[in-house]
């Protein structure tokens, strides 16, 4: 890219390379992730104020002043030709940076998403209470989370409220009708969204991500209270995700909330994304726990540490551990033998499970590098 850059050239160009993110460093060329792996443009480095002057034709004027007090901003935007993009702004050494993030125009089923039939099962079974997405960052949360919206959107004739920071997918009403609220644009937080979501009918709530003590509760009580609760969570399995919303809440009050969770829990499904066989493609691996009642008493006796042993004697429920995930993969010659034993939680435990699995040559060697 010779001379100046536009940040919709270099947004249009995501979708010709296939990236799945653009990065903008202040000292650097711009860079995008194809495939798991970065990959700078040839061009000069781009300066801080140049940054700068490239994203403010898509930065909501009403937002830039938030940017400036403290220097951090999420947003979305699209292109003319519906391609949409989660974009995170931020200053660092006094200089603007981006972070943008391609989103799928098209929501994705289970089936294009590779996501085991227990994630379809527990929408269909559950009216009310409260499905927990978690993973790291960057693990697919908000792609698994459409698909499941778009899923009760195709099935059910109900009223789905999201609150968004920012909308990503854009749903289009099939049997439900949507109101989708974006932080910022719509409301100022998650706080002034939640205070009276229930005044506006839902049957299904939606909250893009629980981040404290107040998302966390306002969850929970709708939950209890008649509605089917979705929000994502940064955890990195089953068992931590209960510690981590357990930290949302002074020590006194951990006994009400395991209560409320043993109540009105219907599942936590944690994911992370591997690279496929295919190249560029990546496949999420996930552990599933439902609220059995062997699960309810976990919880409430907090004995979280029995959780993984939990999953792993309960696949006749639904559940899976990471372990079985893996396996699965490898033998559907999804993933490479050694790109599995890279990701599992206990290498020993996937081999033991993998030697009685027939798989083909090209999927037990490693990945040609």
């Amino acid at each position: 890219m010779a001379g100046p850059v536009s940040i919709h050239q270099l947004l249009g160009a995501m979708k010709t390379t296939g990236a799945s993110d653009l990065h903008l460093k202040a000292g650097l060329p711009p860079t995008y992730r194809v495939g798991g792996h970065l990959r700078a443009v040839k061009m000069p480095p781009m300066s801080g104020e140049e940054i700068d002057a490239c994203m403010s034709p898509i930065i909501p004027p009403s937002r830039r002043p938030y940017y400036d007090e403290h220097g951090d901003l999420d947003f979305s935007c699209d292109l003319p030709d519906g391609d949409r993009f989660r974009v995170n702004i931020f200053r660092a050494g006094t200089k603007m940076n981006a972070a943008i993030r391609r989103v799928n125009s098209v929501i994705p089923s289970y089936e294009q998403l590779h996501l085991p039939p227990i994630y379809g099962q527990l929408i269909d079974r559950s009216n009310d209470g409260i499905i927990i997405v978690a993973g790291v960052t960057g693990s697919g949360k908000s792609t698994t989370l459409a698909a499941m919206i778009e899923h009760i959107n195709s099935t059910r004739s109900e009223n789905i409220v999201t609150i968004e920071d920012p909308v990503e997918f854009v749903f289009k009403p099939k049997k439900s009708i949507i109101s989708q609220r974006e932080i910022g644009i719509d409301i100022s937080n998650y706080g002034e969204g939640l205070k009276y979501i229930v005044r506006q009918d839902p049957d299904t709530i939606f909250i893009g991500e629980m981040r404290d003590k107040f998302t966390m509760t306002a969850a929970l009580q709708a939950a209890e209270t008649g509605h089917l609760v979705f929000g994502s969570l940064h955890s990195a399995d089953a068992m931590q995700a209960f510690s981590r919303i357990l930290e949302f809440f002074p020590r006194a009050e951990h006994e009400f909330v395991r209560g409320a969770l043993a109540n009105a829990m219907r599942g936590i499904c944690v994911q992370r994304l591997l690279p496929g066989t295919t190249e560029g493609a990546l496949v999420p691996a996930t552990e599933v726990l439902t609220n059995t009642s062997t699960c309810k008493d976990i919880i409430r006796k907090e004995q979280d540490q029995d959780i993984p042993a939990l999953i792993a004697g309960s696949e006749k429920e639904g559940m899976h551990s990471f372990t079985t995930s893996l396996a699965r993969l490898v033998q559907s010659e999804l993933v490479f033998m050694d790109v599995a034993m890279q990701n599992a939680p206990n290498p020993d435990a996937l081999a033991s499970t993998l030697r009685g699995i027939k798989t083909t040559a090209s999927t037990m060697i490693s990945r040609s590098r």
